[in-house]
């Protein structure tokens, strides 16, 4: 019978596992970033990222358990995307937006693991572990607040092209609107970015 410590230790190999491609891939987002806050954010998330991964092994000497990660399909699966918007979005004034999306992507999937291992952490009686937790999760939180400032106040403004502009021009003049919320533009300008960048 499987038990909560069982998959306690299952969640963190993967998120182990996880931490480490991340740590990889974030050099080389940053230098497909064109913007040098986005870059420098990326880079002091990599610093954070390597600490991470020392605090889960930290977390597995706490269980008695070598630090073993198994494949994390999803972070592969998220990555592989990054990799291919990072592509197809090089020289676009899109860039650092695409770099943005695809860097929250990772990161809400990684508050994800982190709430729930720190809350079975607790139920396991393990104080200590729960504490690293919620350390790693505050830096995941504070990590993906910041891209969501440089979201807003940069990176989805400069991903607006003249055909973006042109439809929400055409879209204001037309007094399309939202009756909560006045005119609602179209394309790929604040809203729609800005939404995925929640």
């Amino acid at each position: 019978m499987k038990t909560l410590k069982d998959l306690f230790l299952n969640e963190l190999a993967d998120i182990y596992d996880a931490e480490r491609r991340t740590a990889k891939a974030l050099p080389k987002m940053a230098s497909a970033a064109t913007c040098e806050k986005l870059k420098k954010a990326i880079l002091f998330h990599l610093k954070e990222t390597e600490g991470h991964v020392t605090k889960l092994e930290q977390i597995f000497q706490l269980f008695d358990k070598p630090a073993k990660g198994i494949t994390c399909e999803a972070t592969v699966g998220l990555l592989k995307e990054g990799d291919e918007i990072a592509s197809d979005f090089k020289g676009s004034p899109a860039i650092n937006a695409a770099l943005i999306s695809a860097a929250q992507k990772v990161e809400h999937h990684e508050m994800a693991s982190y709430g729930a291992l720190h809350a079975w952490a607790g139920l396991l009686g393990k104080k200590e572990a729960a504490d690293l937790l919620l350390e790693i999760l505050g830096e995941e939180k504070a990590a993906n607040d910041a891209l969501t400032a440089l979201a807003r106040a940069r990176s989805n403004k400069e991903a607006v092209g003249e055909s973006d502009e042109k439809r929400l021009e055409d879209t204001a003049d037309s007094g399309l609107r939202n009756p909560r919320r006045g005119v609602r533009p179209v394309g790929l300008g604040r809203n729609r970015l800005g939404s995925i960048l929640h």
